[in-house]
């Protein structure tokens, strides 16, 4: 069943602080294999113009996607995630991701469509820091598939 188009438009409330820190961008940069020393070394990052070490670009994602499950858990919209897979991610930056910041999520479901009988769902991600500064904008689209018919 086709997704409402109701929902364009909708807005979640954001989410809990989230608080960046040293060692979980650490981890993150060793799990993905990038030993720029702007994500490990707090004088490194300094070096660059930052004020503690900055997390590679892509680490926001784990932050949003866990905001836009409020998108994919709302019953009214009925997605049934057992047929969810990622379609696309994209990362507008205003500044990077440093230790230290307590950022909150706001998602906005941006389109529903239908192609070939799938739902393609746009999610945006609005993302600020505690001083209520824009630090980056995440765009997230889902693929619900369609059902096989028996």
């Amino acid at each position: 069943m086709a997704l409402d188009q109701s929902f364009v438009g909708r807005t979640y409330p954001a989410t809990d602080p989230y608080e960046v820190g040293r060692e979980k961008i650490r981890e993150f940069a060793e799990a993905i294999g990038d030993a720029n020393p702007v994500y490990t070394d707090a004088e490194a990052a300094k070096a660059m113009g930052h004020p503690d070490v900055i997390a590679p670009p892509t680490f926001v994602f784990a932050i949003t996607f866990k905001a836009a499950r409020q998108v994919i858990r709302d019953p009214q919209l009925g997605l049934d995630y057992s047929r969810v897979v990622h379609g696309d991610q994209k990362f507008a930056y205003t500044r990077p991701v440093r230790a230290g910041d307590r950022l909150t999520v706001t998602s906005t479901i941006e389109s529903i469509k239908s192609l070939a009988g799938n739902d393609v769902l746009a999610v945006r991600g609005e993302v600020h820091d505690q001083s209520g500064e824009h630090v980056v904008t995440a765009h997230t689209m889902l693929v619900a598939r369609a059902a096989e018919e028996a």
